[in-house]
C-alpha cells in the first residue's frame, strides 16, 4: 500500500516498466466514434471515473482498452498489442493467460467501482458491437449502461 520509496528496488522496477507513463486521454477516450476524442470536461460526471481507468494496471503497461461513450452508455473495446499475448506461439504452447483479457477486466473493475463510489449506478451489458471497431482492429467487450437511482 501506498507509494515506494524513491531509489527503492521497487520504484527502479516500476521506473524501467513504464508504470508511470500512461497514455493520454484522447488516444482511449472517444466521444461518439471510434478515434474521435472525448472532451473529458463534458463527460457528464466521468471524468473521474475514466481517469481511475487510464491509471489502472495493465500486462506490460501496454493499456489495451479503449472506452466510446455513445450517448449515455460508455462502450469498452480491447484494442490487442501486436506481438502481445493471445495468438503467440509462447502463449499458445505455454497455454498462458490472455492478459489483454484480464487487462479489460481489471478495467471494468476501475471504472465500476469509481462509479459507484461517485454515485453513478449503472450495469455491464454486452451487446453488438460497431462493425466499424472490428475493421478499426478493436475487440468489443462490453458496454456501461447507466441506470437511475
Amino acid at each position: 500500500m501506498g507509494y515506494a520509496a524513491e531509489g527503492s528496488r521497487h520504484s527502479r522496477i516500476r521506473e524501467r516498466a513504464g508504470s508511470e507513463r500512461r497514455l493520454p486521454p484522447e488516444q482511449i477516450f472517444w466521444e461518439g466514434k471510434l478515434g474521435e476524442p472525448l472532451d473529458l470536461a463534458g463527460a457528464a460526471g466521468y471524468a473521474e471515473v475514466l481517469e481511475s481507468v487510464r491509471w489502472a494496471p495493465s500486462a506490460s503497461n501496454k493499456q489495451p482498452w479503449r472506452l466510446v461513450r455513445s450517448g449515455e452508455a460508455w462502450h469498452l473495446y480491447l484494442q490487442r498489442t501486436k506481438g502481445y499475448g493471445k495468438g503467440t506461439t509462447v502463449f499458445s504452447l505455454l497455454r498462458l493467460a490472455d492478459l489483454q483479457r484480464v487487462d479489460m477486466g481489471i478495467a471494468m473493475c476501475h471504472f465500476e467501482m469509481a462509479a459507484r463510489e461517485r454515485g453513478l449506478a449503472g450495469r455491464w451489458l454486452v451487446e453488438q458491437p460497431a462493425p466499424e471497431a472490428r475493421a478499426a482492429g478493436l475487440e468489443y467487450t462490453a458496454s456501461w449502461i447507466p441506470e437511475d437511482t
